[in-house]
């Protein structure tokens, strides 16, 4: 009998379903990608994939299911197989992405992803997903709540602001905006303090959130939704992966003569970890003198600013991982000295 020594249920995850692929991998075979089905995203379906797979599945040898993180979607189906005591593995985007384009794949479609997902479990050596704190995922789903209060408190603020230029202003339509912005306004407070009630409540947390804000410009609020929509940067192993993650990395297309475009960010990656980084860079150009110094380099370089800031945003993404792995506080004079290294070179 040929010896297996791996096998895979790779998982493509949809809101309404999930499309799977199953896979092994032997001595004597190589990689053996063979059933193929759909299943619907809920615990229902979840009952009938691990049906499945034990029909399928060798005993002898453990069966791991590797999923890409897409957005919220994947997160049910987690800790159903985690509380099933089943090993997964959950990956980024931008990795099964990249090993994508590696493949001879010429059709994209929900069936070659899945199968891309499960040959990336069989041939690579994957981390066995753990239950990342409750702690993180409630205080996601209160910055992220907070972020689309204060969105729609834009939209209001400008209606508002069209309805009193308007030649005749209609009272009753400017008092329920007014007030609707008020009742906002209270709600954020809400959330603002209820944030601060969880946080409180983790010793551990509250450290590394004042590591972090030890850094010039970044608040309280960043360093929550920053740890928030990581997950206490559960999945993030290197300072790459974090800028991808989070969609500022660099895309530059240049093939021949043919093909040659402007380097420009992915954005690709969290929206919420990305637009976290925004306030946070433009006060650290004024408060940090090694930011300051990159965003003078690089606007002098080329005279974008936009393009300075994004980079700025990316140094200032880069810090809070450092320091809340190391645990180290920002260190002003370590900082003059890369300084002083940015004017020079």
């Amino acid at each position: 009998m040929t010896n297996i020594v791996k096998q895979v249920v790779g998982i493509d995850v949809a809101q309404k379903e999930l499309v799977v692929s199953f896979g092994r991998m032997s001595h004597d075979t190589g990689v053996d990608i063979f059933a193929f089905k759909t299943f619907p995203n809920n615990e229902k379906g979840f009952k009938a994939l691990l049906g499945w797979v034990s029909k399928l599945a060798i005993k002898e040898t453990g069966v791991r299911y590797v999923m890409e993180a897409t957005g919220v979607y994947h997160e049910k189906l987690a800790y159903y197989l985690s509380d099933q005591q089943q090993q997964a593995s959950i990956v980024l985007p931008n990795k099964i992405s990249n090993y994508f384009r590696t493949l001879d794949v010429k059709t994209i479609t929900d069936k070659t992803a899945s199968q891309a997902i499960c040959r990336f479990g069989l041939e690579r050596k994957l981390d066995v997903w753990q239950k990342p704190k409750r702690i993180f995922k409630a205080l996601r789903q209160l910055t992220r709540e907070r972020e689309q209060l204060v969105a729609d408190r834009t939209v209001l603020k400008n209606q508002l602001h069209a309805e009193k230029a308007e030649a005749f202003p209609n009272d009753s339509s400017i008092k329920r905006a007014t007030k609707r912005i008020q009742l906002i306004n209270k709600q954020e407070l809400e959330i603002k303090a209820e944030i601060a009630e969880i946080v409180k409540k983790d010793s551990e947390l509250v450290k590394k959130i004042d590591t972090i804000t030890s850094i010039p410009g970044v608040g309280k609020l960043t360093a929550v939704i920053v740890l928030a929509e990581t997950n206490g940067f559960e999945l993030i192993k290197c300072k790459k992966q974090l800028v991808s993650y989070a969609g500022l990395d660099v895309v530059v297309k240049d093939s021949g003569t043919s093909i040659k475009s402007k380097p420009r960010i992915s954005k690709k990656g969290n929206r919420f970890l990305r637009k976290a980084m925004h306030l946070p860079a433009l006060t650290a150009m004024k408060l940090n003198e090694q930011h300051k110094a990159v965003f003078i380099r690089l606007v002098s370089k080329h005279s974008i600013k936009m393009k300075a800031i994004v980079a700025v945003q990316r140094k200032v993404l880069e810090l809070i991982y450092t320091l809340y792995k190391t645990g180290k506080i920002f260190d002003k004079d370590h900082a003059k000295v890369i300084t002083q290294q940015l004017i020079n070179s």
